[in-house]
């Protein structure tokens, strides 16, 4: 049972597993300069030790504490609850888009199958004999690749998505942004590939460029701009094959 506290926080929070689940109510402290992720923290340490969520940095790095907060999906290690508070109430939950495991712990396992669906690893062109291949900082292609390269894969974007929550085969944008940072890689060898299976059903043209993934991202990358990269090669692709 919780204490009484003078003016609370009043935090509704998701419980329960793939099975189903109900929101629980508490009453938290607010405290100076406090962080959602300080507010789920407390919970779990002086309310209800049962509690599941997943965190590791605290300091926006890793991307690992990334929940639902008042139907949004944020970093809760960077997210003030004096910027998303609504009155005194804040309402807190897994990351929509993902099977949940228990609480605000999410099944990142379909997020990162649909990396490899989009052929999201490298594949270098040359050996560990020959010598580093020079890339000059002002080609362009190296200036698309290193726009798109900074993502951690939070999810954040995935969880935005609604073209995700409509088809559960589309990629989606964290995939995507990925393959047009490798299509972008001059020593990357599997580019013909790549794109084959991002042109597949589920691939780039499903998105409708609704920049719900730009809005959300915390690192300010534009998954929709690396997809719309993706739809340019496809055409002129497709427009190559037909002059043949």
């Amino acid at each position: 049972m919780q204490d009484s506290i003078a003016n609370p926080i009043r935090v509704k929070v998701w419980r329960g597993d793939a099975g189903g689940g109900r929101f629980a109510d508490f009453d938290v402290p607010p405290q100076p300069a406090q962080t959602v992720l300080d507010v789920v923290t407390w919970i779990q340490r002086n309310a209800d030790a049962s509690l599941s969520y997943r965190f590791a940095c605290r300091v926006g790095m890793c991307g690992s504490c990334a929940m639902m907060v008042n139907g949004a999906p944020r970093w809760t290690c960077r997210t003030h609850v004096n910027k998303v508070i609504d009155g005194n109430r804040l309402t807190i939950e897994p990351l929509r888009n993902l099977p949940v495991i228990k609480d605000l712990a999410c099944d990142m396992s379909g997020f990162f199958e649909k990396w490899k669906q989009a052929e999201g690893q490298f594949a270098g062109s040359a050996s560990r004999h020959q010598p580093v291949a020079a890339i000059s900082p002002r080609d362009w292609q190296r200036g698309a690749a290193n726009a798109a390269i900074e993502c951690i894969n939070c999810a954040i974007c995935y969880a935005a998505c609604d073209v995700v929550a409509w088809n559960r085969e589309y990629l989606g944008p964290a995939a995507l942004n990925r393959a047009w940072s490798l299509q972008n890689d001059t020593r990357d060898r599997r580019h013909s590939e790549r794109l084959q299976a991002v042109t597949a059903d589920g691939g780039c043209l499903q998105c409708h460029s609704q920049q719900g993934c730009a809005a959300h991202c915390p690192n300010e990358l534009n998954p929709t701009a690396s997809i719309a990269g993706l739809k340019r090669m496809v055409t002129v692709g497709s427009l190559r094959r037909k002059k043949l």
